[in-house]
């Protein structure tokens, strides 16, 4: 079939429905009446994947709420299942839609600081034993640090944070804007580049610049379409050698590895080239099982870092996943001291700390060992990343 009879033919309709509420349920739940669609290959061009999406939904009353044009190619909808099928069978340009899926922060460490922990005073040192451990906190770098997580307090006097590249994707509920309303982006983003500037801490490449990008709530909550929205969102505008860190996580999904490694290797959804590679750091997650069950912890690639946790001590943090591939570097992810939301500080514990002290040494260069962690619940042990 004519690439032009299928982009006319993915403007029909789909049933109408109600908008959506807030985001509820535990990871890995089905999302009510919110879909995932992805178009044929090469059935709706780049520039007109919002037409074809907009038209399909409109005039039978659905809402798009995100449309993928990069790293994937299709769009997400608000609708019921049966206008879903209604529009998938009289679309030939729409190859399938799949239910989206809540995706969340991971558990909380049961032992130590946990996320949302009670944020901690400014110590006297801005030295901390994490960032010294990888070698870092001395040199500034001029690459970008994508933090694809709930949000960076955008005026936290620690951070340099790029407001005017800074998007929300959250699509339901009534967080707007940016700005961290949970605190863990920003703690994340301050572990990769809070300022040295003798207040707080000094992240692994101090006083680099960071964007960022939204994709939970504030209680850590979002769906797999709005984390694949930043995803597309980075493969589209990230420049060559950035860093995007991804501290979120949930069930297996081959198209949330798939949409990584694309952005990653700076290719679209078609095999176009983009003349450019991001590189992705990726939390193991903190389940205390084979990473290899988790996206986007599982997708490789050779521009793709997941982290696993050590403690003080380069120990195992007991809360980690494990798991050769897919797992690539063991970081600091115990006790972790960083920027938090209001202009604060926290320690929280998790592999969601230890990935960004991954994307700050990217920052400044490749990673080399710093030694191997000796228990390691696996056969292979993890190396030790540093700067």
């Amino acid at each position: 079939m004519q690439k032009t009879g299928l982009i006319v033919a993915a403007l029909a309709g789909v049933s109408a429905f109600a908008m959506p509420a807030a985001a509820q349920g535990q990871r890995g739940d089905v999302i009510a009446n919110q879909y995932i669609c992805f178009f044929h290959p090469e059935a709706v061009p780049r520039g007109l994947a919002r037409v074809a999406a907009e038209g399909a939904a409109r005039p039978n009353g659905g809402r798009v709420m995100h449309v993928y044009t990069t790293a994937a190619r299709g769009f997400s909808v608000y609708a019921s299942e049966r206008g879903v099928q209604q529009m998938v069978a009289k679309n030939p340009g729409i190859e399938r839609c799949k239910a989206d899926r809540v995706v969340d922060l991971g558990p909380s460490p049961t032992k130590g600081p946990p996320f949302g922990g009670t944020p901690t005073p400014t110590p006297t040192s801005e030295v901390r034993w994490d960032i010294t451990r990888v070698n870092g906190g001395v040199d500034m770098s001029t690459k970008t640090a994508w933090i694809i997580d709930t949000g960076v307090d955008l005026d936290h006097p620690d951070l340099v944070v790029d407001t005017g590249r800074s998007v929300n994707f959250v699509s339901k509920g009534k967080d707007t804007g940016p700005d961290d309303l949970n605190g863990h982006g920003t703690h994340v983003a301050g572990t990769i580049a809070a300022k040295k500037n003798g207040k707080g801490m000094a992240g692994v490449a101090p006083g680099s610049t960071v964007v960022a990008v939204r994709v939970l709530d504030r209680n850590g909550s979002g769906s797999w379409s709005d984390v694949l929205a930043g995803i597309d969102y980075v493969a589209k505008n990230a420049a060559a050698g950035d860093v995007a860190n991804m501290s979120l996580g949930g069930g297996a999904d081959s198209d949330i590895d798939n949409a990584v490694i694309n952005a990653s290797n700076g290719i679209d959804a078609n095999g176009n080239d983009l003349n450019k590679h991001v590189f992705f750091t990726l939390a193991a997650g903190n389940e205390s099982d084979d990473a290899n069950n988790h996206s986007p912890a599982r997708a490789n690639g050779p521009y793709i870092y997941t982290i696993s946790a050590i403690d003080v001590d380069d120990k195992w943090a007991y809360f980690s996943n494990y798991g050769n591939p897919p797992i690539d570097f063991a970081e600091p992810g115990y006790s972790i001291y960083s920027t938090y939301k209001d202009g604060g500080y926290a320690t929280l514990s998790g592999t969601s700390m230890a990935a960004p002290h991954a994307a700050g040494i990217l920052m400044l260069g490749p990673i080399k060992s710093g030694g191997t962690v000796a228990d390691d619940p696996d056969t292979n042990k993890d190396i030790i990343g540093v700067h």
